[in-house]
């Protein structure tokens, strides 16, 4: 089974629009864990427009399945990492200035930063994966960073499904293939929801883990949190 991770920037953007502690990311943290998520993902970004930098710090002690921080490996978001610890760390080339992760890595541009950047993670035993587009020379690229995973960048996909063309799901079987084959582990999301995560899960291979916040909380909204987890776990068997 692919498991879920659930990512709460968006419980935490709610909450900063208002000021105070509500809703607040550490109780809902533990709700959607006991409601059956495999994992917990947190993205801080350097101005925390969403999630802080002591959110981190206080979901240490509560994530009991698997807790995935994202980012820029900026300074100090390696100096987070490093002292929390997590099971996974996603890399994510995106700048300041973007509203959400727009691209994956150049691994080929970038290979040697990102390799220095992983050692140092493998050697705080932490799991890491690259946050990549759907193209094979870049998969091939990110098996030379010493990465144990990528993360599939799923907007294109998604966005095609949406207009009725599902072969936009071909690129992303064959570089899970080619992943597999060169011996990384395989993560996707972005854009991911209830309307297209069956059709991914079934049509692409060997997928690991998906992690999904801004479709899920969303979806939450009308639904509630316990049930739209429900409906993901249903979709990822």
């Amino acid at each position: 089974m692919t498991k879920l991770s659930v990512n709460i920037n968006k419980i935490a953007t709610l909450r900063n629009a208002r000021g105070g502690n509500v809703p607040n990311v550490v109780e809902a943290a533990i709700k959607i864990q006991q409601f059956g998520a495999q994992g917990i993902t947190v993205h801080p970004r350097p101005d925390e427009r969403h999630i802080k930098y002591q959110d981190v710090q206080d979901l240490k002690s509560v994530i009991t399945t698997e807790f995935n921080i994202e980012g820029n490996p900026i300074k100090k978001f390696v100096d987070l990492v490093l002292d929390i610890k997590p099971n996974q760390v996603t890399l994510v080339p995106d700048s300041a200035d973007v509203l959400t992760s727009n691209a994956g890595w150049d691994t080929i541009a970038h290979q040697s930063f990102l390799f220095e950047i992983i050692s140092e993670f493998k050697r705080n035993n932490i799991r890491t994966s690259i946050f990549v587009d759907p193209v094979l020379s870049i998969i091939e690229g990110a098996a030379k960073t010493g990465t144990d995973r990528i993360e599939l960048y799923t907007e294109a996909f998604a966005s095609q499904y949406a207009l009725g063309n599902t072969q936009a799901v071909k690129p992303y079987a064959q570089c899970a293939q080619k992943a597999f084959e060169l011996g990384m582990g395989v993560n996707a999301g972005h854009d991911l929801s209830l309307q297209n995560i069956a059709f991914f899960k079934q049509n692409v291979p060997y997928l690991d883990e998906v992690s999904i916040g801004h479709a899920l909380i969303s979806e939450a909204l009308y639904d509630g949190l316990y049930t739209v987890i429900k409906k993901y776990l249903q979709a990822l068997k």
